[in-house]
């Protein structure tokens, strides 16, 4: 049986009428949040405080009690989804933040994988930080099958909320399981990078005999060309690159080539500026075959040691513990090229480091892959979610049906 003969069987007959969030014979939507709790009171309790960026925090006390879909009242007006939020048990919802359930002839969950595809622009004003008001939310129409037989309806609601659901919680035991693997790896990778003096030397990065810091140049964005010679970015470090890469994002022209640092194969690249301590020195190893310009806010280093050893170590907590020491700033947390170069890192034979290596990259692929490892199981689970969603909550609306 097709995808869609499933969903006719499934209506069996029943007719799709569409009623706004305003109708009370279907909908509750709750009274307005209090205002926002302040941000040194929000770590005080164990009750889940909901802002229009969904949970932030913990706080004492709860304004809701019950199951309920949150729905961001402002946000980006770029944004066809508006911020939707599943919450259950008691909460805290603040002022900016519309708090709806269904009532006895409604499944609450299906009214919230329903307004999760939901498109609000149409029901937006403001500008750059667009509003949903309560005027407007009463205005969003949802669909409910045969809405004059209860029974019927709440069985059909349920049967989509049934199969929606097998989904996410798949993904959501996934997304578990992917954290477990990398506690797993982060455990594992200390271990195996922190080698004691006696067993190893220990030399500052910055010694002659294993490398050397090199500074990025005046590479910016604005710089950037649709093909040419690659370039890494500093800040494309923190949200493009993993822990190796042979492929750049972006490219400049071959004459801004010929005046910029390059990195060659091999070479580990360094982002020496960030918003925040943990982030700042997140490292990637340059594998491809061509030499890349690199922007300044990031440095390169030229070394004798196996390029994915390096950057496994700059992940570790021994190496986060000696950069600590040398980060400097407030709003921007920098750590300087010399400052690195102080920093020690173990140095085993070529054949140690190749087994910890391949030991780590197990690893890296399992956590970080999208072709092989779970974060590519979990992609294809939010997949097939989203096309079974899609095809179960598409209902014909008045005028389609009409048309039809």
């Amino acid at each position: 049986m097709s995808d869609l003969g499933f969903l006719v069987n499934l209506l069996d007959g029943a007719e799709v009428e569409w009623k706004p969030l305003g109708d009370e014979d279907f909908f509750e939507i709750a009274n307005r949040g209090r205002k926002p709790v302040k941000s040194s009171l929000r770590v005080a309790g164990d009750t889940p405080y909901y802002g229009a960026n969904n949970i932030q925090d913990y706080v004492e006390g709860h304004t809701h009690d019950g199951e309920f879909v949150l729905i961001a009242e402002d946000g980006s007006a770029s944004l066809e989804n508006y911020s939707i939020q599943y919450a259950t048990g008691r909460f805290w919802a603040n002022n900016h933040v519309h708090v709806v359930r269904g009532n006895d002839q409604i499944n609450t969950r299906y009214l919230f994988h329903y307004l999760c595809i939901t498109n609000f622009q149409p029901y937006l004003s403001g500008g750059g930080r667009a509003k949903l008001t309560k005027g407007r939310l009463v205005e969003v129409p949802v669909p409910i099958p045969c809405p004059e037989e209860p029974e019927k309806s709440l069985a059909i609601q349920g049967e989509i909320v049934r199969i929606l659901d097998s989904f996410t919680e798949l993904t959501a035991e996934l997304t578990a399981e992917l954290e477990a693997r990398k506690k797993q790896y982060n455990h594992y990778r200390d271990q195996l990078l922190t080698l004691e003096e006696g067993e190893v030397e220990h030399l500052p990065m910055g010694d002659e005999r294993i490398g050397e810091f090199i500074r990025g140049g005046g590479l910016q964005k604005k710089d950037f060309v649709d093909e040419g010679v690659g370039c890494i970015h500093y800040g494309q470090i923190y949200t493009h690159y993993g822990t190796f890469a042979d492929t750049t994002k972006s490219f400049v022209s071959e004459e801004f080539a010929e005046k910029a640092r390059m990195a060659s194969t091999g070479n580990v690249i360094i982002a020496t500026t960030s918003e925040n301590d943990d982030d700042v020195c997140k490292a990637v190893a340059w594998l491809g075959k061509d030499d890349v310009a690199i922007s300044s806010d990031a440095c390169f280093y030229s070394h004798q040691l196996n390029p994915k050893f390096v950057s496994y170590f700059f992940q570790t907590e021994q190496f986060q513990k000696q950069k600590r020491a040398y980060i400097t700033g407030t709003k921007v947390r920098r750590v300087n090229a010399d400052n690195l170069a102080k920093i020690l890192i173990p140095v085993p034979g070529p054949a140690q480091q190749a087994r910890i290596v391949a030991i780590l990259d197990t690893f890296d692929t399992l956590t970080t892959s999208l072709s092989e490892g779970l974060p590519r199981e979990i992609a294809l689970r939010q997949q097939q979610y989203e096309y079974y969603r899609d095809l179960l909550l598409s209902f014909p609306k008045p005028a389609e049906a009409a048309e039809a």
